[in-house]
């Protein structure tokens, strides 16, 4: 699914308007009634509601979403318009027409002094006042008016976005003068500031809303940004063909573990084996030999010369891919030895983990990662590695400049996990669920990612399907044993029934 910047949205509108033969007050219509809908599946007619309307398209909507719900038995709405400029979008205009010919509904236009009504935790505040139009921050009355909102308790619905939240980037803006919403109720495609965790508390949950924009428009228009979904993945997944061996489904070289961190490489190699890989051989040190050989049977074992870490990184054998980091230390003599792989590595590289913080630890390696180079940090892996960062938006700029600079692929871990491509291209992750911040589900992508570029799909693709399915893996395991119960080990065991459900089109 695409997302789409503020600007590029009101190119669709326009475009679904002319593909339809529709004016925008038809289309304004249409999005009010799908509110609307949403509202009445949620609260009864008794319900007290409080409708707050900008000037502009977005109180527009809100003006018809009160219209409707009256007309649908709510006789609880109160309508505060504000129109302190004395100046309404022509859409708003019309709709405000409409309202104050409904005889009995509590209709108040603002144009100087305000007093606010009263409002509680059993209330709902519908708002409206600012959408995604918004130019600069909230101010004056209207600051002070999302504050009263923000402390009154009352249940929150936004339409289109929060007032106050930019629909892209919200750098330096104050989360105290936006609405903090419960629910917002975005149409068609969701917005690029809804995956940043800073912002979860303004957005509260979000629902997408179907009103029927024009998908030739949708289709044509570029966007470097995506939300992955399994109809996104689906296709890429190659079919495995019956007169095949396992050497058609790649090898791997797994580099992983050290004493007591040998359920590192544990994790990565079952899961790699789940996703597919034909062959997996973990090169760890000696003294993990007996407990990989254990645990992960059909992996085979490649015992470093040293007994407790990873002093030697050489490729003895040809494998379609190379995964590094997991529970390797940071031992100066392992530094030397991914130094020394980096330099002659050819082929296809994830390095994850303590790969990563190695790289920390001397900079310079990151001038010598081999093009489409895999890595795979978490936030703080990746603030060691490029600096400190205050939020995930200056996280993500700052991915997409060093995925350019350095020709690599990032995946970001987090709640949307975000796969950023050398081009600039970004992919958030649709799976996934808080229960997966476990110990060991990194390691667990790291395998999964290895098992995809192993059966020779290309270092982008692998990243992305990587991501989604070890998210639905995840989800899928929860399903079974909760939040509180998942563990990385549930996670790799449920990566094969993941792609199975997503070729299978089983139910999401």
């Amino acid at each position: 699914m695409k997302i789409f910047a503020s600007n590029v949205i009101r190119e669709i509108d326009n475009a679904t308007c002319e593909a339809q033969k529709i004016d925008s007050l038809d289309l304004m219509e249409r999005a009010a009634g799908a509110v609307s809908c949403e509202i009445i599946s949620r609260f009864l007619p008794g319900q007290r509601i409080v409708v707050v309307a900008g000037p502009g398209n977005n109180g527009g909507d809100a003006l018809a979403v009160a219209r409707m719900l009256y007309e649908q038995g709510y006789k609880k709405v109160e309508v505060f318009l504000f129109n302190v400029v004395g100046k309404l979008s022509h859409d708003c205009d019309e709709e405000r027409k409409k309202l104050i010919t409904m005889d009995g509904i509590d209709f108040t236009e603002v144009k100087r002094d305000f007093s606010p009504p009263y409002l509680g935790e059993h209330d709902l505040v519908i708002d409206g006042l600012i959408g995604s139009g918004l130019n600069q921050p909230l101010q004056g009355g209207f600051v002070m008016l999302a504050r009263y909102i923000n402390e009154s308790g009352a249940f929150v619905i936004s339409i289109d976005v929060p007032s106050g939240l930019f629909g892209e980037w919200n750098d330096n803006v104050s989360h105290r003068d936006m609405v903090h919403a419960d629910l917002t109720l975005a149409f068609q495609t969701p917005r690029l500031s809804f995956f940043f965790g800073e912002n979860s508390d303004i957005i509260g949950e979000w629902k997408l809303l179907d009103i029927d924009l024009d998908e030739t428009k949708m289709k044509e228009l570029p966007t470097d940004f995506m939300l992955v979904e399994a109809r996104s993945v689906r296709p890429l997944l190659k079919p495995r063909r019956k007169f095949t061996g396992k050497r058609d489904y790649g090898s791997v070289l797994l580099m992983a573990g050290s004493t007591g961190m040998m359920g590192a490489a544990v994790m990565s190699a079952r899961s790699c084996l789940k996703c597919g890989a034909g062959l997996v051989t973990v090169h760890s040190a000696r003294a993990g030999m007996q407990i990989v050989q254990t645990a992960v049977p059909e992996a085979m074992f490649e015992p470093d010369r040293t007994e407790h870490f990873i002093s030697d990184m050489t490729v003895h054998h040809s494998h379609q891919a190379v995964a590094i980091g997991p529970g390797i230390g940071t031992h100066e003599k392992t530094i030397d030895a991914l130094e020394a792989l980096l330099k002659t590595c050819k082929s296809p590289l994830i390095l994850d983990a303590d790969a990563l913080n190695c790289i920390s630890k001397r900079p310079a390696l990151l001038q010598i990662l081999p093009p489409q180079t895999i890595l795979t940090p978490h936030i703080g892996e990746f603030d060691r590695l490029f600096g400190e960062h205050s939020n995930s938006e200056e996280r993500l700029k700052k991915a997409i400049d060093m995925a350019r600079y350095y020709n690599i692929i990032i995946v970001l871990k987090g709640h949307y996990t975000v796969t950023v491509r050398p081009t600039g291209r970004v992919y958030f992750n649709s799976t996934g669920n808080p229960g997966m911040a476990t110990a060991g589900a990194g390691d667990v992508l790291t395998g999964v990612i290895a098992a995809f570029l192993a059966q020779g799909y290309r270092p982008e693709h692998a990243a992305t399907i990587g991501v989604y399915v070890h998210g639905l893996a995840g989800d899928m395991a929860e399903a079974e044993v909760g939040e509180f119960g998942l563990i990385a080990g549930d996670i790799a065991d449920y990566c094969g029934r993941a792609i199975r459900a997503i070729i299978t089109r089983e139910k999401l």
